[in-house]
This record gives C-alpha cells, sequence and structure tokens, in this order.
C-alpha cells in the first residue's frame, strides 16, 4: 500500500518538495537518504540498504520460527513491523533514498510505512509484555 501512494504521489507532485493539504496532514514529496529522521544519510545508500534487509531478514526469521507462539496481538505487530520494513527497503532500492510525504509541521516528514514499523514495535512490544503479565513470574 506504502509503495503505490508513493509511486503515486511522485508521479502527481514530481520530485520537488510541493506541498498539498490533504486531511490532518500536508502532503510533501521528500526524500530521506538517511534513516531515522535523516540520522546517517552521509552514508552510502548501499550500505543503508544491505543493514535494513538484515533487520528484516532477521526479523523475518524471528517471526517464522516464533510465530505460532506468539499472542495474536504480537504477531499483528511483527506483520506490520516487517511490513513496515520492506516498504521501506524497497523503496530504497532505486538509490534516491526513501519517499517521505506526511508532513505535520511540527514532526519530521514521515511515510505510511514509517507508521506501520513505529506501530508495530508497539503492538509486538505491548503483546508480549501482556503476554508475560498474565503467565506470571
Amino acid at each position: 500500500m506504502d509503495l503505490l501512494v508513493k509511486f503515486a504521489l511522485v508521479r502527481s507532485l514530481g520530485h520537488d518538495s510541493h506541498m498539498t493539504d490533504f486531511v490532518l496532514f500536508k502532503v510533501q514529496a521528500a526524500y530521506n537518504t538517511g534513516i531515522t529522521f535523516s540520522a546517517g544519510s552521509w552514508l552510502p545508500q548501499p550500505v543503508i540498504a544491505l543493514a535494513l534487509a538484515l533487520l528484516v531478514g532477521v526479523l523475518g526469521v524471528f517471526v517464522v520460527r516464533s510465530g505460532a507462539r506468539l499472542p495474536v496481538l504480537s504477531r499483528a505487530g511483527a506483520a506490520l513491523l516487517l511490513g513496515g520494513g520492506l516498504g521501506n527497503l524497497v523503496d530504497r532500492l532505486d538509490g534516491a533514498g526513501v519517499v517521505d510525504y506526511l508532513h505535520t509541521g511540527w514532526f519530521p516528514t514521515f511515510n505510511l510505512a514509517d507508521l506501520f514499523v513505529v506501530a508495530g514495535a508497539g503492538l509486538l512490544v505491548l503483546g508480549t509484555l501482556r503476554s508475560l503479565v498474565r503467565e506470571g513470574p
């Protein structure tokens, strides 16, 4: 879904930073060549893509090996986290960086895959903690 939005956005707005109002956000095509909040933007794109591919790969192996034992909330979180990571990885493969497009004015510009990563990580942790509390010491 995120990749389709990015594709449509770049096709309609172009590669510049033109902004359009959309509900709670301004839509803006911005390229993030670094990682979170553009940190590490000085690193070569292949290095960032390789690191992201390794992280997504490790998460994928974890989900396959332990998915059946994870609580439902944690599985949902892992799926969102994996999907968001894959979306940003595929977007990064062209060497231009990740297209970020949701701009609030008070927070750095981000994309739907970033939302999936953050929500997924939160659900994975929350589901795991809830499971630990229910099982007890």
